[in-house]
């Protein structure tokens, strides 16, 4: 398999931002980004980065510290970004739907120096960082970038070694990780997913997936890469989507489980002109056959499955020149210079082909680590990455994921790690006991269920927990059930077992 995706080279000590500013130079009037009504050409985009830059510089920001950017898809977000790389600063993405006590922790965790945001954003910051932001939509100083001069501080750094981009992964023992990666790995990261996606000039496609998660950040990435324009969507509308590829003439198109269902689901799909597709990549949520030959049935565009994580983006895909290969019960093989291994779940032995184990990874795009740095104990073997997913492998390297090792919860994309919606209630002085699992759902992938053991005597109820977590996590990890039980199921050694709670409330199949 090795000859479908054979080595690439990659841009070794090179900063993530000199990618952007030769694509200024190769490709400077042509449109790098639309957004609304707006259009950035290549050099546009450099030179407001540039000003960013200057802005960060101004503000005391300086390279080594880190800068915290909490906002919405917007131009603003990437040419914040490039800026802070270009000051030899680091990135820390924050979801823009956080609250307060998750914002806090990755602030705590990360300790950025200061934060850029938009809408509301900037409430939910803690102190002192709520008084060390850049507003997009209030600072004065943002609105100039677009006529500043084609300049900013220049960084000389180790850019192998340089910590660029900071995002957040949960694990389910306890709060979200950070997930560092050096300008190396993302831009070993950004080649292999630009060669996987097969990205030219003539390319065009949009990005409706948060610019916070490894999805929306690297697709922008490899456009600037291959020096193709995405056109930005504030959020995901169907609508919107669809029409942008009749207008803008998309030629590949991004889908997470969501995405692919509202399109299967679309009583007027047909109406909309999609020829201009070349396929639709489905990414981040395992595939659902029956959604994907529904959408190509009613729209002639196939789907290509991938598969990757925050800690090593872009691991296995069907490979983009041989559609003649593309099948939707697997992610496809080990792309470019990448390792996959099957372990033993107990032992660690590497597993022959068939047989079912974790799946464990190297790759040249591999994270430099996790914050806390205790976390990186067990995120390792032997150099190896360990995924938390278990899966299987044919003799020809094509991938096969069947289960999880983390218990994660994946909702529309987004991991929720069940310990903290555990802790959310626990605060509840009615909770005695809980556990948290995700039960399938086509809509989201996973739906975020509870198993609840009540104080004797207590009254609190279902719509009351549910109300309790939605005010306080992110909307994602919100509750779509309680179920109220005698006791939960433990191990002696007070382990959950989930996989109990799962068979004893998941619903019956259709």
């Amino acid at each position: 398999m090795s000859s479908i995706f054979p080595p690439l080279e990659y841009p070794r000590g090179s900063s993530v931002h000199s990618l952007l500013e030769s694509a200024s130079d190769r490709f400077g009037d042509r449109v790098a980004i639309r957004f609304e009504d707006r259009v950035l050409t290549y050099r546009d985009f450099n030179q407001q980065a540039d000003g960013f830059a200057r802005l960060l510089a101004e503000r005391g920001v300086g390279a080594g510290q880190r800068v915290a950017v909490m906002a919405s898809n917007r131009p603003e977000f990437f040419t914040s970004v490039y800026g802070i790389l270009k000051l030899g600063a680091s990135a820390v993405m924050i979801s823009s739907a956080w609250k307060q006590a998750e914002t806090a922790h990755a602030a705590h965790l990360t300790g950025p120096v200061l934060a850029i945001t938009d809408g509301d954003t900037h409430l939910r910051l803690p102190e002192p960082l709520a008084g060390r932001v850049i507003h997009l939509d209030d600072d004065p100083a943002v609105a100039a970038l677009a006529d500043s001069p084609a300049d900013a501080p220049a960084a000389d750094l180790d850019w192998d070694h340089t910590e660029a981009v900071l995002m957040f992964s949960s694990g389910t023992t306890g709060m979200p990780k950070a997930v560092r990666h050096t300008h190396a790995s993302i831009n070993a990261a950004t080649v292999i997913w630009g060669e996987v996606l097969g990205l030219t000039p003539e390319d065009r496609f949009q990005i409706t997936t948060p610019p916070f998660h490894i999805l929306g950040l690297l697709n922008l990435l490899s456009s600037v890469w291959a020096g193709s324009s995405v056109r930005l969507h504030p959020r995901f509308d169907l609508e919107a989507m669809l029409g942008a590829i009749e207008a803008d003439r998309i030629t590949l198109e991004m889908a997470v489980a969501p995405i692919a269902l509202a399109m299967a689901n679309h009583p007027n799909l047909e109406e909309f002109d999609l020829s201009s597709l070349r396929y639709i990549m489905w990414g981040a949520t395992p595939v659902t056959e029956s959604v994907a030959q529904r959408v190509t049935e009613r729209t002639g565009v196939p789907f290509m499955p991938a598969y990757g994580a925050s800690e090593a983006p872009v691991l296995t895909s069907n490979p983009v020149n041989r559609p003649d290969l593309w099948r939707l019960d697997s992610p496809g093989p080990p792309v470019h210079d990448v390792d996959i291994r099957i372990a033993h779940l107990e032992t660690g032995a590497v597993l022959a082909p068939g047989e079912v184990g974790e799946i464990q990874a190297r790759s040249p795009a591999m994270m430099a680590g996790y914050l806390p740095e205790e976390a990186n104990a067990e995120a390792f073997s032997d150099g190896w990455y360990r995924t938390g997913d278990v899966g299987w492998m044919e003799p020809d390297g094509w991938l096969h994921i069947t289960d999880r090792v983390k218990e994660m919860i994946k909702v529309k994309g987004f991991q929720v790690a069940p310990a903290e919606v555990e802790a959310v209630l626990l605060g509840h002085p009615d909770v005695l006991d809980c556990a948290v699992f995700g039960l399938p759902d086509p809509d989201s992938g996973e739906a975020v269920t509870a198993a609840v053991q009540l104080a004797p005597g207590a009254a609190a109820t279902e719509e009351e927990l549910k109300a309790l977590v939605a005010d306080t996590l992110a909307g994602y990890k919100r509750l779509r059930a309680v179920h109220f039980v005698e006791s939960v199921p433990r191990l002696p050694s007070g382990k959950t077992l989930r996989r109990e709670l799962k068979l004893q409330f998941e619903p019956p199949s259709s």
